[in-house]
């Protein structure tokens, strides 16, 4: 299966979550067995050669597709999600989105400076997310080394100004 196969099982939602908002929905790739393969397989092949020790997936979608790869990499998998849905002490982060403000939290002992991070999600359109996350991991963890990943990234919302710089950062789909 190709990139531009995968992009054919992906579709677009009109004014969601709020007017004015094209987004880029993924469920239609997980939902069919071979795009779902795929995916983690084109990932594994991107990173099975850099020591990743934890994958960092982003809530909501991102948490999809880290637990594969962090099982195909031999890594632990690391959970960023939103307020109030981890039970223990947490970093938090605020940031914007598209469509207004939100927050991220990941727990306070979820990675340890030997560990070599790799952040997944989704999408990348306005970085704020995958921003927020690589702050937390730049203020509090100090990894050996982060890397950051996409499934999707919108380029004409420029997100990779969100990431910071010399941090590696791969897309499997650019739109």
């Amino acid at each position: 299966m190709s990139v531009e196969n995968l992009k054919a099982h992906l579709r677009t939602v009109p004014d969601f979550p709020v007017k004015g908002i094209l987004f880029w929905d993924v469920t239609t790739m997980f939902k069919d067995a071979d795009c779902l393969r795929e995916v983690v397989d084109m990932l594994y092949e991107l990173y099975k050669d850099k020591g990743i020790t934890k994958v960092v997936g982003m809530e909501t979608r991102g948490l999809v597709i880290a637990p594969a790869l962090a099982i195909r990499l031999g890594a632990g998998l690391v959970m960023c999600r939103k307020p109030g849905k981890l039970p223990a002490d947490t970093y938090s982060e605020r940031y914007m989105k598209e469509y207004g403000p939100d927050t991220i939290e990941i727990h306070k002992d979820a990675i340890s400076p030997d560990d070599v991070v790799l952040i997944h999600d989704d999408l990348l359109a306005t970085g704020g997310t995958v921003g927020a996350a690589s702050r937390m991991m730049e203020k509090y963890f100090h990894p050996k080394q982060l890397m950051i990943n996409f499934i999707i990234e919108i380029e004409e919302l420029n997100g990779r100004a969100q990431m910071p710089e010399g941090v590696e950062v791969t897309s499997l789909i650019k739109v």
